[in-house]
C-alpha cells in the first residue's frame, strides 16, 4: 500500500529565493511552536495516519545487510567512470568547483585550530580507535565552531553538540562515556546534534549531519568509496529523513541530509535528498521499497574521495577534501538554523580588497629597502650636488648597518667610556649580523661583535625585532649573569656594550637620545669567545664521535646549570646557538662547547622563548612557555642531530609535536643515542621522564657522570686551573667557581 503526505504549501527546506538569499519555511521559523507545524485539522488527521505508517515502517527497516543487497548492483552501475566508454558517473558530486573556490576565499582570514593526533597506523587496535574518535570529535568541533563564529554569531553558546552512536535508533553517548562503558567496538560514528531547549535527551530528528568512521572507506586500491560504505551512508541517511518526518517539531529541513564518511586518511561527502511522500511503505519488504525510492525518486550526490589528514596526522585545512566537509557542514547548519548573517559571497568578495592591501604593503616594504635618490629643490636633473657628509659606507645603505673588513667601529659604553674595535671577518647567518673583531686596546684576542637594529626600525620588521633580541636583550641577560656573580668558561662573557658613535657631528640632546643620523643609537654588543656553530661543523665534517657528543653534552649542561643559579633559562638551544671553541692553554688544545645567543633567554614567566620546530621542547611548542626541563629536552634533540639522527623538516607546530610524540613513544631517540653512548641514552631516558613536568633537572649528578666519561676522573673537582683572559687579564679558579656559581667542572 502507498501512503501520501499532505505537505504545507511552503517548502519545508531552506531554499534560495529569487534575490539569491536563503529563505526559511514557516515550520523552520516556528521551531518551538506547535501552531507552526499544525496549520489545519485536515493536516493533523492525515499526518496522524501517515505518522503511524511511517513509524511502523521505520521499525521494520533495521537490517543493513538486506538493504545493501537490494542496492549494491545499482551503485556499481552508476558510480565511477566507465572504463570502456569513458562515460562520467551517474552519481554527481554535491558541490560545484566554483562553490568550493568561493568558500575557500571566504575563509581566507579564518584560522582553524591545527589538529595533529589522527592515528595513521593501519593497526586496528583499541587505543588507535580511541585516538581516532577523539581526533574526529576535535576536528568536527573546530569546523562547526569556526563556521558558526564566522557566519552566524561571534559570541554566545554554540547551539550544537557532538555525540556518538551504535546503530539506527540507538541512544547517543559522549565519546568518553562510550569508551568508559567498553562500547568502543560498537560505535559507527559521530553525529552533529542540534541542541533543543533544556532537554538532555537526544533524538535522531535532532541530527544535523552524520559522520561515519570506518577503518577503510576505499574500494580496493582505487581512490573511490567502496559499495558497502555508500550503502551504509544511505542506510543511515534514510533513517535520519524518516526521523525528521516523524518529529512533531520540524527544527531541521526533512528533505535532504549530508552524511560524511572518514577513515584515518581519507574522507568524502554524500548527500541524500528526496520527497518521502513518494516512498511506498511496504512493510513486507521495506528494503526493496527504499531501494526503489532511492533509484526513482531520491537524489544521491557523492563527492570525490580526498585526503583529510596528511601522513603525520594533522588536518589539511586548505585542501579540497576539507573544503568539501566545511561546505557540507555549512549547508547542514543552514538547514537547521537558517541563513547566516554573513554570506559566503560577501566574505569572498572581500578577497580582492585583501589582495590590494597586501600589494600596497609589499610595495611599502620594497620601497623601504630600495635605494632612494635624494634631490634638493632648486637643482635641475643631472646637476652635481655636493653633500654634507663624506662617501662613507655607513650611510650608503639606510636599511642595515653593514661593516667591512678593516673598518674601525667606535663604541660608546656608558660604563667603560669609548672603545674602538676593528672588523676582522663577517659571519652573516640567520637573521642578524655577526662579526669577528679585535679591540684596538688588546689586539691579540678575537671577539664576537653583534650589530643590532636601529630603535626606529623595531616596528616594521620581524628581522629587526630579532636583531633587538640578539643585542639589547642579550646584553641584559649577560649583565644579569655578571651582576649575580655567575661566571664560567662555558658561558659567553660580556666585554662591551653600548651604541655606535657615527662619523661627523652628533646633534643628540641627551646621552640617551639620538640625532637624525641613520646610525645614531644603533646598539652594539661585544662578547667572548668566537667559535664555529655546530650546524656548520656537522655540515662540513659529518656526525660527532661518541667522545665529542659526550663533551658537548657535559659542557652545555654546565652552562645551563650556571645560568639556572640566576634563574635564567636559555630557551633557544639549537645547533646554530652552540659554538665550538679551541682553548689554547696547556700542552694540548682543549675543545669547549658554549651556548651563545642568550637574547631569547627566559627570566620570568611572562617571557616567551624562541620557537624552533626541530629543537624547541614540546612544552614550548604547545604553550609558548618553558618548563624546568625544556632546555634539557632541547639538548637531547641537539645531541640526536649532531650524532647523525634524521630530523625531517617540519612545516608546522602540529607536525613537530607529532614527531616528538612518536619519537619518544617508540624510543627512537634513546635507541639512536644508545649507539653513540649508553650514558647519552640514560640521559635521554631521564629527560623523557621530566618532559612537561614542574620538576627541575638534577644537573649535578649528570655533570659528575659526564665528567667521569669525558675526563676519566671520578671527581667533579679536578683541582685548580688557570685561565688567562686577554681582555680582562684576570685569574679564574675554575674549581672554586664551580662550587659557588655552578660553572665549570
Amino acid at each position: 500500500m502507498k501512503f501520501g503526505f499532505v505537505r504545507n504549501d511552503l517548502d519545508s527546506s531552506p531554499g534560495q529565493s529569487l534575490d539569491g538569499s536563503f529563505r526559511k519555511s514557516n515550520s523552520v521559523i516556528s521551531t518551538h511552536s506547535v501552531s507552526g507545524v499544525s496549520s489545519s485539522s485536515k493536516y493533523f488527521q492525515t499526518s496522524r495516519r501517515v505518522y503511524k505508517g511511517l513509524k511502523e515502517f521505520g521499525r521494520e527497516f533495521i537490517d543493513q545487510e538486506l538493504f545493501n543487497q537490494s542496492l549494491d548492483d545499482w551503485i556499481l552501475e552508476n558510480y565511477g567512470v566507465d572504463q570502456v566508454t569513458g562515460e562520467q558517473p551517474f552519481l554527481k558530486p554535491p558541490f560545484l568547483t566554483d562553490e568550493l573556490r568561493k568558500l575557500d576565499l571566504a575563509l581566507e582570514g579564518v584560522l582553524f585550530q591545527q589538529l595533529f593526533r589522527m592515528p595513521c597506523s593501519p593497526l586496528a587496535s583499541k587505543s588507535v580507535k580511541e585516538d581516532g574518535y577523539h581526533a574526529l570529535e576535535d576536528f568536527l568541533h573546530v569546523i562547526v565552531n569556526g563556521l558558526w563564529r564566522t557566519f552566524w554569531r561571534k559570541s554566545g553558546p554554540l547551539p550544537f553538540s557532538l555525540s556518538c552512536f551504535h546503530h539506527p535508533g540507538s541512544k547517543f553517548y559522549a565519546v568518553e562515556k562510550a569508551i568508559s562503558r567498553g562500547r568502543l567496538e560498537e560505535l559507527r560514528g559521530l553525529a552533529l546534534i542540534s541542541k533543543n531547549g533544556n532537554s538532555l535527551k537526544v533524538h535522531w530528528n535532532q541530527v544535523v549531519e552524520l559522520v561515519l568512521f570506518r577503518q577503510n572507506i576505499l574500494s580496493g586500491n582505487e581512490l573511490k568509496l567502496s559499495v558497502s560504505t555508500i550503502c551504509e551512508a544511505l542506510f543511515y541517511g534514510v533513517h535520519i529523513l524518516i526521523s525528521r518526518c516523524l518529529s512533531k517539531f520540524r527544527t531541521i529541513s526533512d528533505d535532504s541530509v549530508f552524511i560524511m564518511v572518514f577513515d584515518s586518511k581519507f574522507g568524502a561527502v554524500i548527500k541524500l535528498g528526496g520527497d518521502l511522500s513518494k516512498l511506498e511503505l511496504n512493510t513486507g519488504d521495506p528494503y526493496q521499497s527504499v531501494a526503489h525510492w532511492i533509484k526513482c525518486h531520491a537524489e544521491v550526490l557523492l563527492s570525490s574521495v580526498e585526503t583529510i589528514w596528511n601522513r603525520l596526522g594533522n588536518a589539511n585545512w586548505g585542501d579540497l577534501g576539507t573544503l568539501q566537509v566545511l561546505l557540507a557542514t555549512f549547508y547542514s547548519i543552514v538547514q537547521c538554523n537558517g541563513p547566516p548573517r554573513k554570506s559566503i559571497s560577501s566574505l569572498a568578495s572581500a578577497h580582492s580588497l585583501r589582495l590590494q592591501k597586501r600589494r600596497i604593503e609589499c610595495r611599502l616594504a620594497e620601497n623601504e629597502n630600495a635605494k632612494i635618490t635624494y634631490q634638493q629643490d632648486g637643482y635641475q636633473h643631472g646637476e652635481i650636488v655636493e653633500l654634507d657628509h663624506s662617501d662613507n659606507p655607513l650611510v650608503k645603505n639606510t636599511s642595515h648597518l653593514k661593516l667591512r673588513q678593516g673598518e674601525i667601529l667606535l663604541l660608546e659604553d656608558q660604563q667603560q667610556g669609548q672603545k674602538s674595535f676593528q672588523i676582522q671577518e663577517s659571519f652573516i647567518g640567520g637573521n642578524y649580523f655577526l662579526y669577528g673583531a679585535i679591540s684596538l686596546d688588546y689586539p691579540t684576542q678575537l671577539l664576537t661583535l653583534y650589530v643590532g637594529s636601529h630603535p626606529s626600525r623595531l616596528e616594521p620588521s620581524w628581522e629587526d625585532m630579532s636583531l633587538w633580541y640578539q643585542v639589547q636583550r642579550q646584553t641584559k641577560v649577560l649583565n644579569i649573569l655578571k651582576h649575580q656573580g655567575v661566571s664560567s668558561k662555558y658561558l659567553p662573557e660580556l666585554i662591551a656594550s653600548g651604541r655606535i658613535l657615527h662619523p661627523g657631528p652628533c646633534k643628540k640632546l641627551s646621552p640617551s637620545g639620538r640625532c637624525d643620523h641613520p646610525w645614531c643609537g644603533t646598539p652594539i654588543l661585544v662578547t667572548l669567545p668566537v667559535g664555529e656553530p655546530l650546524s656548520y661543523i656537522v655540515a662540513r665534517d659529518g656526525p660527532f664521535s661518541s667522545d665529542d657528543a659526550l663533551r658537548c653534552c657535559r659542557d652545555c649542561l654546565v652552562a645551563l646549570r650556571s645560568a639556572a643559579t640566576a634563574s635564567v633559562q636559555h630557551g633557544d638551544i639549537s645547533p646554530e646557538n652552540i659554538i665550538r671553541v679551541f682553548n689554547m692553554q696547556g700542552t694540548r688544545h682543549k675543545v669547549l662547547y658554549i651556548p651563545v645567543s642568550w637574547g631569547r633567554a627566559v627570566l620570568e614567566d611572562r617571557d616567551s622563548p624562541a620557537i624552533n620546530l626541530q629543537f624547541s621542547s614540546s612544552h614550548a611548542l604547545q604553550h609558548g612557555k618553558l618548563c624546568p626541563a625544556s632546555d634539557a629536552e632541547s639538548l637531547v634533540y641537539l645531541l640526536f642531530f649532531v650524532t647523525g639522527g634524521r630530523m625531517h623538516p617540519q612545516d608546522s607546530i602540529e607536525s613537530a609535536l607529532q614527531w616528538r610524540e612518536k619519537s619518544w613513544a617508540t624510543r627512537s631517540i634513546q635507541q639512536h643515542l644508545g649507539e653513540a653512548s649508553p650514558l647519552l641514552k640514560a640521559f635521554s631516558d631521564y629527560v623523557d621522564s621530566l618532559c612537561g613536568t614542574p620538576y627541575p633537572v638534577d644537573y649535578d649528578i649528570w655533570v659528575k657522570r659526564l665528567n667521569r666519561a669525558v675526563d676519566g676522573s671520578g671527581s667533579a673537582d679536578r683541582g685548580k686551573m688557570i685561565e688567562e683572559v686577554a681582555m680582562t687579564l684576570r685569574l679564574e679558579n675554575v674549581a672554586e667557581s664551580s662550587g659557588t656559581s655552578g660553572g665549570g667542572t
